[in-house]
């Protein structure tokens, strides 16, 4: 039987699986969903050992429980671990949304729901290819699974895990459905994700508020000194001016600079979509590589003084500011964070005192192209959409990524069929059901594919 004809017969179970994880509200950061980030890992587990898997169970950690599974064919067959997490961000605000956002609804050739795809629907993408070649005795590979219940809290706890659980988390390769593609008929593999660096700003000027007649041009502005500091940041150029922050930055490869020049990008539609003129940055690199092979200085919130209805003439006493770094792969965040601190003393002007508060940071993550696992992965995606996918960075961070290499010792292939218009972590979550079965039919080939390196 082949895996598109196992689909067709199997296709409403599928669903009702998948349906049967949706219909548990695990909502990490809501303290009240507690007893669901259970129920789910438990209903994983179940899922799991249905799809044949010889063992799974449910793991406690500092937060959420984590679920174990495996499936081992042989002591010389190649491991595969497949990462995914379970919790799922709120579905608030309710009434923006046309249906029930725990039940499941089909329509449009779409599955509308909270996690239809972020990530119970990419996971259940995993869990079927493997159910598929299990069931059918074509699986030559060992296949352990790890899921998560605290990925969109920032997984606390998966660090400390992967440590205590090395050895039984050992693989060869580890594969993540948890991405996206550049479009249904434009499928990609993603092979970078950038790092980031976090930082709060607080600068203090005098005791208290002042009368700005009184005052003005003989105190420091706080507001004023803040501008004044964040302005230095980026030159003219678009490049960041913090001391050594480029040392570590890896140049883009001539390859992959010409596979990202063959995504379909319209400079004129990119900015009318978001109604900006027109698009800047860094100098001598396209928008599309700006946004996702280089680093980005960005301030994301800046308050002081009076901001309410009408005019109040004070001098204030303190500015704030919320500023983050997007780092890409080789540059270590707590490096650039210390670099970022040490800057900001060395420009702060006199008559104020400045504090840099580091808050959060990941490091970046770029997996090669030329690896027999990537091209495993390619060759998935080529059979299910019948076109070579394309290999492309994305702007965004994944942090756990980059801890699986650092501990694990293994890259991770970002095997991810969400679509812009999945409107993950919005109101209208959805899963393009032909792009999901499509899925099922790229992991299964990946497997095939992997498992017969080793009778090269």
């Amino acid at each position: 039987m082949t895996i598109q004809d196992y689909i067709n017969a199997n296709r409403e179970r599928f669903r009702e699986e998948w349906a049967s994880l949706i219909r548990i509200p695990s909502v990490s950061c809501q303290p009240e969903h507690k007893a669901d980030m259970l129920r789910c890992a438990e209903r994983w587990r179940e899922l799991l050992l249905e799809a044949g898997a010889q063992q799974a169970e449910v793991m406690p950690s500092d937060g959420n429980p984590f679920v174990y599974a495996h499936y081992h064919k042989s002591d010389d067959a190649l491991t595969v671990l497949v990462y995914a997490h379970y919790d799922v961000m709120p579905a608030e605000p309710l009434e923006q949304w046309k249906s029930n956002p725990w039940e499941p609804d089909i329509r449009d050739g779409r599955l509308y729901a909270r996690g239809a795809d972020d990530d119970k629907g990419q996971a259940m993408i995993q869990a079927k290819a493997f159910e598929y070649l299990v069931k059918n005795g074509l699986m030559e590979c060992n296949v352990k699974f790890i899921f998560e219940g605290e990925e969109e809290i920032g997984s606390p706890s998966l660090s400390a895990f992967i440590t205590k659980h090395k050895d039984l988390l050992k693989s060869d390769i580890i594969l993540v459905s948890d991405t996206s593609m550049i479009g249904k008929e434009t499928p990609s593999i993603t092979t970078g994700l950038r790092g980031l660096a976090y930082w709060q700003i607080e600068v203090q000027g005098p005791n208290r508020d002042l009368h700005s007649g009184h005052f003005g041009g003989a105190v420091k502005n706080p507001v004023n000194a803040l501008c004044e500091m964040l302005a230095k940041i980026v030159d003219d150029k678009g490049r960041i001016t913090i001391p050594h922050f480029y040392d570590d930055v890896l140049p883009i490869p001539d390859e992959e600079r010409k596979m990202i020049a063959q995504i379909p990008f319209s400079e004129e539609a990119y900015a009318r979509a978001i109604d900006v003129p027109e698009t800047v940055g860094e100098e001598g690199y396209s928008t599309l590589e700006r946004n996702s092979c280089r680093p980005s200085f960005d301030i994301c919130g800046i308050w002081g003084g009076y901001t309410g209805e009408g005019s109040k003439t004070v001098l204030p006493a303190q500015a704030f500011a919320k500023v983050s770094c997007r780092l890409v792969a080789n540059q270590d965040h707590e490096k650039i964070s210390q670099a970022f601190a040490d800057y900001i003393a060395t420009i702060a002007p006199k008559g104020v005192r400045v504090k840099v508060t580091p808050m959060h940071g990941g490091q970046g993550y770029v997996c090669p192209i030329d690896i027999p696992a990537y091209k495993a992965a390619e060759e998935g995606f080529q059979t299910a959409f019948g076109k070579r996918p394309l290999a492309a960075r994305r702007g965004g961070s994944i942090p756990i990524i980059s801890d699986f290499e650092r501990i694990l010792g293994q890259k991770t292939i970002l095997m991810g069929f969400g679509l812009e218009q999945n409107a993950i972590h919005s109101p209208n979550e959805s899963m393009d059901l032909e792009v999901w079965e499509k899925g099922v039919v790229a992991v299964t080939e990946f497997y095939q594919r992997f498992a017969a390196i080793n009778k090269k």
